[in-house]
């Protein structure tokens, strides 16, 4: 793993060894790493070259630290294809995942200019605001907040958004989504967000914003969402 004549430093080779072995399981997510004087010893390197290496794994999602007790293979990252429009609840189902929510709030707003002309109704006029926190294996995985027209779904409660909103439109409401557009942006986790998130302020995170339409074109809702970038990754399939 460590070839001490190489032009790459020390800590990034025993980085990659260690994130190879993770990849190949041979280190299986939930398993104790061995300690920084093991590492130290077993290379005849230093601890502070060891110390690098494991901090950029724990920085990267690969590795966390747990107080009193060491250092652990992080729990694999949900892969989402950015390919296809389905749900938070159908992605984690489709993964052997069982999905939750907590409704932390459910309101009505009345529309700014901006979600006016994203949702197509007049400024003022009444919209749902409904923040959620997602989980996956009861572990929290996004925060996000929607907002709807009332006059699109008018008897929509709190209980319904407990569940899947997008189940709730299609077989209860008999509405087709057909599409949605979403941008994707690179953050850190301001203080609230972190608590909910479980994570540490200023943690890296993805925030995401998904404008969903129906078959008709009207739009559905516009969700902003934060998601723990240490749980959850991006794939894109292109072809040229």
């Amino acid at each position: 793993m460590i070839n001490k004549h190489s032009p790459l430093p020390i800590y990034y080779q025993l980085e990659q060894g260690i994130k190879e072995m993770i990849e190949k399981g041979q280190l299986q997510p939930g398993e104790m790493i061995p300690s920084e004087r093991e590492w130290s010893e077993r290379y005849d390197i230093s601890r502070m070259t060891v110390r690098q290496a494991i901090n950029n794994l724990v920085n990267d999602g690969y590795l966390v630290r747990q107080r009193g007790k060491g250092t652990f293979v992080a729990t694999k990252k949900i892969e989402q294809p950015l390919k296809g429009l389905t749900s938070f609840s159908e992605d984690m189902r489709a993964r052997g995942m069982e999905p939750g929510t907590k409704v932390l709030s459910f309101s009505t707003i009345p529309a700014s200019s901006s979600l006016a002309g994203q949702l197509h109704v007049s400024e003022g006029e009444e919209v749902y605001e409904i923040r959620r926190l997602r989980l996956a294996d009861q572990l929290p995985i996004a925060l996000e907040i929607a907002y709807v027209p009332c006059s699109l779904v008018p008897h929509l409660t709190e209980e319904i958004v407990s569940g899947s909103f997008y189940e709730f439109i299609e077989q209860k409401q008999l509405l087709t989504i057909r599409s949605a557009t979403q941008i994707l942006e690179a953050s850190v986790a301001r203080k609230v967000e972190a608590d909910l998130l479980q994570i540490k302020e200023g943690a890296p995170v993805l925030l995401i914003q998904r404008n969903s339409y129906l078959e008709n074109g009207q739009p559905l809702e516009v969700v902003k969402s934060v998601y723990r970038a240490d749980r959850y990754k991006f794939m894109i399939e292109m072809e040229r």
